[in-house]
């Protein structure tokens, strides 16, 4: 039998890596959680939703595309209907392919845009619509980037859009303040991750030397791990968070000082 929840949260991208962890803190926290990724990986989310459940807390898997607004619509109707609301949205999906501006195609870009940044807008858009039916405030938390601060040299359409990610995040912080909505995003640098391994980079680079040198260029030296993202969006979606709005908080180990 669960203790009294401390609301509902929808976590995107929560199959592995830095959305997992995600679910799983805030499972740990006291939240119910919705989880969220593509069909493809159901079996990998009914894993995470099994260990909540064995945390005590409820939850319901949903499986749905982030860049299409019908799916991410439903995705938000049905959290409502099983779990019985939204108080905190964790708009974590999201993809990366590098490029430089002469190496990158306009299907590239459209592809992350439409992941990263549209699938953020969405994500915000449809839980910020409930919460504010519900009226009693939330927290909208979206991912970014250090390459939302700093442009990567050979990521021209990840940085841009993480950068964009944090320019609906002001925006949406300043709308939805009056509500008691608290918009903000996470600038996650070198993270131990499946994604953060396994990303492709031009033939000429070699991805095992690019990630040392990025690790190297961290103040503290190592590479993080998906809990240390985890741990700052358990924060941002508590009740002490409140006065904390339209921010964007570096999780990189010192490597952009801002």
């Amino acid at each position: 039998m669960s203790s009294e929840t401390k609301g509902t949260a929808i976590v995107t991208g929560a199959a592995q890596g830095i959305g997992r962890s995600i679910a799983l803190r805030l499972a740990s926290d006291g939240f119910d959680v919705a989880l969220n990724d593509l069909a493809a990986k159901k079996p990998q989310l009914d894993e995470v939703s099994q260990e909540i459940i064995e945390k005590g807390r409820r939850t319901v898997v949903v499986c749905a595309d982030v860049s299409v607004e019908e799916d991410v619509k439903g995705m938000v109707d049905t959290v409502v209907q099983e779990l019985g609301g939204v108080d905190v949205m964790v708009a974590n999906a999201g993809i990366v392919k590098l490029g430089s501006v002469l190496q990158a195609s306009v299907e590239d870009w459209e592809n992350i845009f439409a992941i990263n940044t549209r699938g953020v807008f969405l994500c915000y858009k449809y839980a910020a619509l409930r919460m504010v039916e519900q009226g009693r405030g939330g927290r909208i938390i979206g991912a970014s980037s250090m390459a939302g601060k700093r442009g990567l040299r050979i990521g021209v359409a990840y940085s841009a859009s993480k950068f964009a990610v944090r320019g609906l995040t002001q925006s949406a912080a300043l709308e939805l303040g009056p509500h008691g909505i608290t918009v903000n995003t996470y600038a996650p640098g070198a993270i131990n991750t499946p994604m953060t391994i396994g990303v492709q980079v031009p033939s000429e680079i070699d991805p095992d030397e690019s990630l040392k040198k990025l690790v190297a260029q961290a103040s503290v030296g190592y590479i993080g791990q998906p809990e240390d993202i985890a741990s700052v969006v358990s924060y941002l979606s508590s009740k002490e968070a409140h006065f904390i709005t339209g921010q964007s908080i570096s999780v990189d180990g010192g490597i952009v000082l801002s």
